[in-house]
């Protein structure tokens, strides 16, 4: 756990409850943690969801790694503690869309269980709703698809800590949901995370009329 460096701040109560906030909106939030190796499908699951909840009136935003790297996390690299510290940020920007009544995706690959248990704990701490996903490509798969052309520069040395390569991969033990992205389709993964939600989320996934 990340140890505070402020001093003299103190938490200000709003005057809108979480309930309140929810029942004005009519849903319901809650996150969506997408985790796997590069190139698993964890981006293009959350990408083609955000759009179908967005349609359909469900409140959702996505957190993308690259894209938060470019904003956010962009002073961080990729050592186990700049990593955990790159989770630990997603973590609390996810659990605060949550609260707010989005449904958040974080598409991470988050190779670390005590890292990912760490957002968890953190949603849980808040009486939020947290799936872990687990977006399973053997790496044979990811490999073959590659599409920055990263596992092909990590096999020639050109990148260094590359997970599933030189850096291992934690594949999680018990999580909400598993997608397997070599057997499954597009549509059919994206399915089973609106199940997901509606299920433990308790948040109503309109059905496509007309």
């Amino acid at each position: 756990m990340s140890t505070s460096k402020s001093t003299n701040v103190h938490w200000h109560e709003g005057n809108l409850t979480r309930e309140e906030r929810w029942g004005s909106m009519g849903t319901r939030g809650g996150t969506l943690w997408f985790t796997g190796l590069s190139a698993s499908g964890k981006s293009t699951i959350a990408s083609a969801l955000e759009q179908v909840l967005v349609q359909r009136g469900v409140p959702s935003y996505r957190l993308d790694g690259d894209n938060i790297r470019h904003g956010l996390n962009k002073n961080l690299g990729f050592s186990a503690e700049d990593r955990a510290e790159n989770i630990r940020r997603i973590g609390e920007v996810a659990k605060l869309f949550a609260d707010g009544g989005s449904v958040a995706l974080t598409s991470f690959i988050s190779p670390y269980r005590a890292d990912r248990d760490q957002c968890r704990a953190l949603h849980a701490e808040a009486g939020l709703p947290f799936i872990e996903v687990f977006v399973d490509a053997p790496i044979e798969v990811c490999e073959e698809r590659d599409p920055k052309g990263l596992y092909k520069k990590a096999r020639a040395g050109e990148i260094r800590g590359f997970t599933g390569i030189d850096d291992p991969y934690e594949a999680p033990t018990k999580p909400e949901l598993v997608l397997k992205t070599g057997e499954h389709s597009l549509e059919q993964c994206v399915d089973a995370c609106i199940e997901a939600i509606e299920k433990q989320l308790g948040v109503r996934v309109p059905a496509v009329t007309g």
